[in-house]
């Protein structure tokens, strides 16, 4: 199935629009969308992917997430319970309202900043998470005023991190966006095991050569990166539920446990072994 533009706020009139608890742990939902998008996910741990960054969330999450900016869905294959709220908020209104307000002159450098995502850290995520939830109790009015409110402490916090280094520019074809969807769904299905270069590039219907030169383009990741980048992630799940080492590297696809440490190394600046105390 191609992946499509998402239409988030159909109203012309509504500045943004607000999901509480939407479940899609079962979709593997990579998307697109022209509004800028805050998220806050609790009660789980999980996969963070946006645009070319991949990492792993612990318990909870909160990431800010420009324009046009394609990402997975923060509930991906969780299992449990857990709480989520999207709030989608129009570009024009960011742009054309809060951008050219006087007295909003501290928020531009916030979106700014939301083009190369944000995931923030400490105490933040869960202040701003339960404010969050208390919008579906608010009128219209009162959901502006502390919408501006969030920005505000979003805007103040210090404890954050830049998702890529510098603003995410990719534009995506319809095309090239399922032709990756694709390959990104393949290989979260199949990185536990061996994945041979050849069976990718047939689901892209290249050549091996060719596929290699478009992944490189289209994601400025070798597709080897890519893919142990996606194992290193995902192995850290393994590692904060307890399983040692040398299990989290077989289970997540890699071979040789020495290059396991290398690249885990390589992707964190830190041993899987120091990650794994950290959390135990």
């Amino acid at each position: 199935m191609k992946i499509q533009l998402e239409t988030i706020t159909s109203n012309s009139k509504k500045s943004f629009s607000m999901m509480f608890n939407p479940r899609l742990s079962d979709l593997f939902f990579w998307h697109f969308h022209p509004e800028y998008e805050l998220v806050y996910i609790e009660g789980v741990s999980g996969t963070r992917h946006v645009g070319d960054h991949i990492s792993t969330y612990d318990e909870n999450d909160l990431v800010l997430i420009g324009p046009n900016i394609p990402h997975l869905n923060f509930d991906y294959g969780v299992k449990g319970a857990y709480r989520k709220v999207v709030a989608h908020i129009k570009k024009d209104f960011i742009e054309k309202h809060i951008l050219e307000t006087p007295e909003l002159s501290h928020l531009p450098e916030l979106f700014q900043k939301a083009r190369h995502g944000m995931a923030f850290k400490g105490k933040i995520k869960q202040q701003i998470g339960e404010q969050l939830f208390k919008f579906q109790h608010l009128t219209p009015f009162n959901q502006y005023l502390q919408l501006l409110e969030i920005f505000q402490l979003l805007s103040a916090s210090d404890d954050v991190e830049l998702l890529h280094e510098s603003p995410y520019t990719k534009k995506y074809s319809e095309r090239e966006q399922g032709r990756i969807r694709a390959i990104y769904a393949y290989v979260d299905k199949n990185y536990h095991q061996k994945i041979e270069l050849d069976e990718v590039a047939n689901i892209s219907n290249m050549t091996k050569e060719a596929f290699c030169r478009y992944f490189k383009k289209a994601t400025s990741n070798t597709f080897i990166d890519f893919l142990n980048r996606y194992r290193v992630s995902q192995s850290k799940r393994h590692l904060m539920s307890g399983k040692s080492v040398s299990d989290a590297s077989y289970s997540c696809g890699f071979e040789s446990l020495s290059y396991y440490n290398r690249v885990f190394k390589k992707v964190t600046n830190e041993n899987p072994s120091d990650f794994r105390k950290k959390f135990l």
